[in-house]
């Protein structure tokens, strides 16, 4: 299958359009709750991380495109925006072993991506920000 994609005002207003547009895929694939919550919380975190930060203190927009993949079966979503460079793998990883007040601010919502999807690539190209998230999906 082709990518499917859909581009938006980076502002968390859009944030459930990008959930829904997301979700209807999710639908055709017949995957557990378990997954699509994964899913859904990985789209959230980083489509919240662009509106922040991608454009501060403008606005630009964002891409997202997604792909259905067979064998196995997977779903790859990529984030494209022409904001600041930002690779958020760069960044250690939080020390959840820390408690809350201990530790660093930021990190944990990309900690939480890296750890509930089966891959996370970053490039920076032609000027744009591409990250792409893929969850192997354990059908129904």
């Amino acid at each position: 299958m082709e990518m499917d994609k859909l581009t938006v005002e980076a502002k968390t207003e859009n944030l459930e359009e990008v959930l829904g547009f997301v979700d209807r895929h999710l639908e055709t694939m017949d995957c557990s709750p378990k997954v699509s919550v994964q899913i859904d919380v990985a789209v959230e975190e980083l489509f919240v991380n662009i509106a922040h930060y991608a454009y501060s203190p403008g606005i630009g927009s964002a891409t997202i495109g997604v792909e259905i993949l067979k064998d196995p079966a997977a779903i790859a979503i990529t984030f494209t925006d022409r904001g600041k460079p930002f690779d958020p793998l760069a960044k250690e990883d939080p020390d959840i072993t820390l408690s809350a007040e201990e530790r660093q601010i930021g990190g944990l919502g990309i900690y939480m991506v890296k750890k509930s999807m089966d891959e996370v690539v970053y490039e920076y190209k032609d000027g744009q920000n591409i990250l792409r998230i893929k969850k192997n999906l354990d059908i129904l």
